[in-house]
């Protein structure tokens, strides 16, 4: 049965909401501007590696605020973290497969169009439906399967001549840059439904969990600054190329990832339905200014079908026993009669 969700006013949803469809859709923007403009590029897998970093400060200040007491906040700690190894080699696992999809996303963003990108990144409701299938043995309606396949429809169109930038004179590999998308929809699917059943399994703190598995995440994103840029960065520096606009690149990494837990307490599928349509719209609108995006007829009808298949997906399902029931009952009424 589904935990009881926390009465709040409209209004507080439609702020949660507006401020998740802002951050996703001014990270998108921003990250793609940082990877096309002409001055020096700065390392993205550092970029990487400085938002775990925060991620694993504002989830340590936010347990020390839920905790209530030093002495309880080290308690929990040491508990947690320096007295359960095997907890955090487990949370290693999406710790792995979130740094590849976040390396996959600047990597995307270099060479597609963010409407495109944004649009094409939809991917990741199929991909988690399946693994969800999979991993947590649930079942989809009729309406989400045709949803499934409405978005992957939607996403093909897109993808067939992707919409060019005009503004854009960096050179890019549009199937290098699907190629990425293809791989960070496949982690997004596999490490959300992991780090779901993980949560799941045992009623420790999300911030406790988040906290093990970022202290994962920046070992394993070093192992990635190392292997990847090692010698450029010892050449060049840990900070090269970084401006105000790459921190602020980071800045939303960061907030955006711990923001989603908020939005998904305190609001519904049909509203963070609502939400993605509407970061893909502003994202949209933002290229076509920013980066000269030409909205092509594919463009168009693809994300129409990628929008509306995001809320029919959302869709509450019917409660097929309640219906059951009544029929049963409705059944013995007439033999009765």
């Amino acid at each position: 049965m589904a935990a009881p969700r926390e009465n709040v006013s409209l209004l507080f949803k439609l702020y949660c909401l507006t401020v998740m469809t802002l951050v996703a859709a001014a990270y998108i923007i921003a990250l793609r501007y940082t990877r096309t403009t002409d001055k020096e590029l700065y390392f993205s897998t550092t970029a990487v590696c400085i938002s775990e970093v925060i991620k694993l400060l504002l989830s340590t200040g936010i347990l020390a605020k839920e905790t209530g007491s030093v002495g309880r906040f080290k308690t929990c700690l040491k508990e947690n973290i320096l007295g359960s190894p095997k907890e955090l080699m487990k949370l290693s696992v999406p710790s792995l497969v979130y740094a590849v999809q976040n390396n996959m996303a600047f990597l995307a963003l270099s060479n597609l169009d963010a409407a495109v990108y944004q649009v094409t990144y939809q991917l990741k409701i199929p991909c988690t439906a399946l693994c969800t299938v999979l991993m947590l043995n649930r079942s989809l309606s009729k309406l989400q399967w045709i949803s499934v396949f409405m978005l992957c429809a939607g996403v093909t169109l897109v993808q067939w001549k992707p919409a060019q930038a005009t503004k854009v004179l960096v050179q890019q590999n549009p199937l290098l840059g699907f190629v990425a998308i293809a791989i960070a929809v496949l982690c997004s699917g596999f490490a959300g439904v992991y780090f779901e059943k993980v949560l799941k399994s045992s009623n420790t703190s999300l911030w406790v969990r988040n906290i093990q598995m970022y202290l994962s995440g920046i070992v394993v994103t070093l192992a990635a600054v190392y292997m990847s840029d090692g010698g450029e960065v010892i050449e060049k520096g840990f900070f090269y190329g970084y401006t105000y606009y790459v921190w602020f690149v980071i800045l939303l990494a960061s907030v955006g990832g711990l923001y989603t837990s908020v939005v998904v307490k305190y609001t519904d599928n049909i509203m963070k339905g609502f939400s993605a349509a509407a970061a893909i719209v502003l994202s949209t609108v933002a290229s076509v200014l920013l980066f000269g995006l030409q909205i092509t007829l594919n463009f168009a009808l693809g994300t129409l079908l990628v929008c509306v298949s995001i809320y029919l997906y959302g869709l509450p399902r019917q409660d097929t026993t309640v219906i059951q029931v009544e029929e049963t009952a409705s059944k013995e009424k007439l033999i009765h009669m």
